[in-house]
């Protein structure tokens, strides 16, 4: 080996990999950066050969004047026609009282404990507050739409606070729909919850960018609604022809990133309709992003059992391994101890329903100290071996607070350590085995009493025998 060569190994091109990637996203921060540039360019020499007419050619001033700071955050529309009558000045900067404390430097290595200030405008105020009126006074005196000292304008702040008139009024008087903030957000990417709907159909009609993406992430306006759970807002940008299967930066759908949220128990139906309506319009069910999780994957990991279901249902396979060699069952048992509301149990018993890989007996000790929270997810986790093989260990995988609740249950399993399962499961175990990955199509065919498909699907008995 030459003294100018080094040993390529793995880790090495890994680091040229992320460089490489680096590169490429700084060559795209700069390109978009120029692009504003000479945008921003233009219009200033637009304007500059316009006769001056508004109050908007004039360079927004400092203002502390907590007379017309108070007047602005309490909407005090006659207070505001007397701080602001015609041809004043409206293009203000705010520099509100208080705030947050930080340590700032004052010069030679100093450093001072001052209140952080966060710079507004009279039209940030009045649009994220919803004071309509005075927002219409502010705009008529010849308020700067667009001026965004802070990064955002008052656009992005009424899209933010659900303000659809504000927002109306705002584009009406040339709001630009697809303005940037400095992490490259633009209005759309900050309808994050159902009462914004409004905002995102104002902008949506005033040409708003379907297809805009976020700076670092790559995330489209869909991936925000399906992130954060907005059926109606998922509908509405399908509508206006948003890719259902648009990958972000890390390579996750929109489907994906539905699946992908922590979700409270309150909050599942709303996901499940986002699932629902991605799904009807020809989202890829198999798509997987950079680490090979598949929607299935992730919707196990946050336990919502009729997402499960539904992407079932649609030919989402049970046993897809991500890189970390773990299928959508690995991902259920680990959070079944945090989500025993969200009834994890319907999951197992999905999965085991579809052909899913089974957990290693000699693991199902483990399994049985994280899981025993939850004992219809064991009873379906276990009537799916043939043989058990109940130790000592068993036994002290269970939490005494949780014996003493399930006590029934869990002596159902220990006694099992003297006799073998009964001819009945033998029976269940030996069809299902036959059927394999078969089970939740053939068996609601058969000519059989309900109860017994039921029992063949592994429905809940409150004991294992």
């Amino acid at each position: 080996m030459s003294r100018g060569s080094f040993v390529f190994t793995s880790t090495a091109l890994r680091s040229l990999e992320l460089d490489e990637d680096m590169l490429e996203r700084h060559k795209y921060k700069k390109q978009l950066t120029s692009h504003h540039f000479n945008s921003y360019m233009l219009k200033k020499e637009i304007r500059d050969r316009t006769p001056l007419r508004f109050s908007t050619d004039t360079p927004p001033t400092v203002c502390q004047d907590v007379v017309v700071q108070n007047a602005l955050y309490t909407g005090d529309l006659e207070a505001m026609q007397h701080v602001f009558p015609r041809g004043s000045t409206v293009n203000l900067i705010i520099e509100p009282q208080g705030g947050d404390m930080r340590w700032v430097p004052t010069g030679e290595g100093l450093w001072s404990l001052s209140y952080e200030q966060e710079l507004t405008t009279p039209l940030h105020i009045t649009a994220g507050r919803g004071f309509t009126e005075c927002l219409r006074l502010l705009l008529q005196r010849g308020a700067n739409v667009d001026l965004a000292p802070r990064g955002t304008t008052a656009l992005h702040e009424s899209c933010e606070n659900c303000q659809p008139e504000c927002t109306k009024l705002l584009l009406i008087h040339g709001a630009n729909a697809n303005a940037l903030t400095e992490d490259g957000l633009m209005p759309l990417h900050f309808c994050t919850s159902p009462e914004s709907v409004g905002c995102a159909k104002y902008l949506l009609q005033y040409g708003a960018a379907i297809s805009g993406r976020t700076l670092d992430e790559g995330d489209t306006p869909l991936h925000v609604a399906a992130s954060n759970g907005l059926p109606e807002h998922t509908e509405l940008y399908l509508r206006y022809g948003a890719a259902v299967d648009k990958q972000n930066n890390e390579g996750v759908t929109p489907l994906i990133a539905a699946c992908s949220e922590p979700q409270e128990v309150q909050e599942l139906e709303r996901y499940f309709k986002v699932c629902q309506k991605l799904l009807a319009a020809g989202a890829d069910v198999h798509a997987m992003d950079q680490d090979k999780n598949t929607a299935l994957h992730k919707a196990c990991k946050n336990v919502n059992p009729d997402v499960v279901d539904l992407l079932l249902a649609n030919g989402a396979c049970v046993n897809d391994m991500g890189y970390g060699g773990e299928a959508p069952m690995h991902n259920i048992l680990k959070v079944v101890c945090y989500k025993v509301s969200h009834h994890p149990e319907r999951i197992v018993r999905a999965l085991l329903n579809h052909g899913s890989i089974r957990v290693w007996p000699g693991a199902l000790p483990k399994v049985l100290k994280y899981c025993c929270g939850s004992p219809r997810t064991i009873e379906v986790l276990l009537n799916a071996y043939s043989h058990l093989k109940v130790t000592d260990t068993w036994v002290e995988s269970v939490s005494s607070e949780m014996l003493k609740e399930h006590k029934e249950f869990y002596e159902s399993i220990f006694s099992l350590a003297q006799t073998p399962r009964s001819l009945q499961h033998l029976a269940r175990f030996r069809l299902r085995t036959f059927l394999e990955g078969r089970v939740h199509k053939v068996v609601p065919k058969l000519d059989l009493p309900t109860f017994i498909k039921n029992y063949l699907l592994l429905e809940y008995r409150g004991y294992v025998h």
